[in-house]
C-alpha cells in the first residue's frame, strides 16, 4: 500500500513539474516582417520619487536576437519620430544595422542598412525633416569620421565627410585644428531649417560644426562656417561635448556637456543662451523632451558605486532620480549613455541605454 501511494505521489510530483517548467518557459518569439515580440516576467521593484517612479517593463529579450547578441558592444542612444501620428523609436548597432521600435513599444523590427553605416558605430541618431516635409535620419558615426543620412527605411542618401583643411569656419581655432590634421570625430547631429549641428566632443575640438543642406534633391550638405562651443568650463564651452537635440515645438539647441556636469542651450546661430547645472559628478550623456519633462542619461552618478542615474526634469527642475542598478536591480546599467522619454495614453516611460557594458531596457511609469 505505501508503495502504491508512493508512486502514485511521484506520478503528481512529476507531472505538476513538467506542467510548471512548460508554464514558466518564454515562449517562441514571434517574427514576421521583420518584427519581433517577446513575453517574459520582469521585476516588480520600483524607482523614483513621488508621481515619478519607473518600474522595468521590458528587458533585452523584448528584442530581436540580432539586437539581444550584439547589446552588450552599444554606445549609442535614439531619437523618437515626434511627427504627427507617428511616436517610434530609432537606434542602431555596429554589425546590426538600424533598428525601430514601435510607437506603442510592444514590436521592433530591423530595417535594411546600408554596409557602411552597418559597420560603423552610429553615436545617437536624430529624426529630422526637410521644409519640403521629407523625414531622413541621421548617424554621426565617432569610429569612422563621418555622418550617415538615410531615408525612414534605410536608405542611404548622403555622406557627410570630415571637414577639409579648406573649409573656413568663423573660428580660427576650428581651422586651425583641421590644418594641422585633427581629427573628425562627431559624437551628436540635430537640425534646424536647413543646418545641420554637430558635436564633436570625443576630440580636442569641441565645437558645435554647422553643416548647410544646398540641395534637397538629391540631399546634400556641406559644411557652413557656423561653429561655437570649445572645450573649457566657462558658460557656453564643454568639457566634452556629447548628444545634442532641439526640444520638440522649439527652436533651441541642447547640448549635453558630460565633463561639466551641465546642459549647455544656444540659438541657432551659436549664440550662447543659458547653462542649465546638473548635479556635480552626474556626467549627463543625453537629454530628451516630451510631455512637459525631460530624461538626462548620466554616465556616472556622484556616487560611482551605486551606478548611473536617470534625471527626470519638469521644466528645469530636478523632480526625480530613477537608479536601474542599485533600486531596479538591472546590474548591467553602471553607465547610462542614451534614453528618451515618451507619454503613451497618460503614461510616461522611458526607453534607455547602457555602455561598457551595453544593454537596453524599457521603464513604465507606476501610478
Amino acid at each position: 500500500m505505501r508503495r502504491t501511494v508512493f508512486l502514485i505521489f511521484a506520478v503528481i510530483f512529476i507531472t505538476i513539474g513538467h506542467i510548471y517548467a512548460h508554464v514558466t518557459e518564454h515562449p517562441p518569439a514571434e517574427t514576421g516582417d521583420f518584427q519581433f515580440v517577446a513575453h517574459h516576467k520582469v521585476s516588480e521593484l520600483t524607482s523614483g520619487q513621488g508621481a515619478l517612479k519607473f518600474k522595468v517593463l521590458y528587458m533585452r529579450d523584448h528584442f530581436p536576437p540580432e539586437v539581444v547578441s550584439a547589446i552588450d558592444k552599444a554606445h549609442g542612444g535614439f531619437d523618437v519620430d515626434r511627427r504627427e501620428g507617428k511616436g517610434e523609436t530609432y537606434f542602431a548597432l555596429p554589425e546590426v544595422g538600424i533598428i525601430q521600435i514601435s510607437a506603442d513599444l510592444q514590436t521592433s523590427r530591423l530595417i535594411e542598412t546600408p554596409p557602411a553605416l552597418k559597420k560603423a558605430n552610429a553615436h545617437y541618431v536624430t529624426v529630422w525633416t526637410t521644409s519640403a516635409g521629407t523625414p531622413y535620419l541621421s548617424f554621426p558615426a565617432n569610429d569612422v569620421g563621418k555622418i550617415f543620412t538615410t531615408t525612414m527605411d534605410g536608405k542611404l542618401v548622403h555622406t557627410l565627410e570630415a571637414p577639409s583643411t579648406m573649409t573656413d569656419f568663423k573660428h580660427q581655432a576650428v581651422n586651425t585644428y583641421f590644418s594641422e590634421g585633427g581629427k573628425f570625430v562627431p559624437t551628436g547631429i540635430t537640425h534646424i531649417d536647413g543646418i545641420l549641428y554637430v558635436t564633436t566632443g570625443y576630440s580636442d575640438l569641441d565645437y558645435i560644426l554647422g553643416a548647410k543642406l544646398t540641395s534637397l534633391d538629391p540631399l546634400e550638405a556641406s559644411w557652413y562656417p557656423l561653429a561655437f562651443g570649445g572645450k573649457g568650463d566657462e558658460p557656453g564651452q564643454f568639457g566634452t561635448g556629447h548628444h545634442i537635440t532641439v526640444p520638440y515645438g522649439t527652436h533651441r539647441l541642447d547640448a549635453s556637456d558630460r565633463a561639466n556636469a551641465e546642459i549647455e542651450r544656444y540659438s541657432p546661430d551659436g549664440t550662447y543662451l543659458e547653462t542649465l547645472p546638473l548635479i556635480k559628478g552626474s556626467f549627463p550623456c543625453s537629454i530628451d523632451y516630451e510631455a512637459g519633462y525631460a530624461v538626462v542619461a548620466c554616465l556616472f552618478g556622484p556616487n560611482k558605486e551605486k551606478g548611473a542615474p536617470l534625471y527626470i526634469l519638469e521644466g528645469n527642475n530636478l523632480v526625480s532620480t530613477v537608479m536601474l542598478k542599485e533600486e531596479l536591480g538591472v546590474e548591467t546599467f553602471q553607465h547610462l549613455h542614451g534614453a528618451v522619454i515618451r507619454k503613451i495614453d497618460g503614461k510616461l516611460y522611458i526607453i534607455a541605454q547602457s555602455w561598457n557594458p551595453g544593454d537596453i531596457v524599457i521603464l513604465k511609469q507606476v501610478m
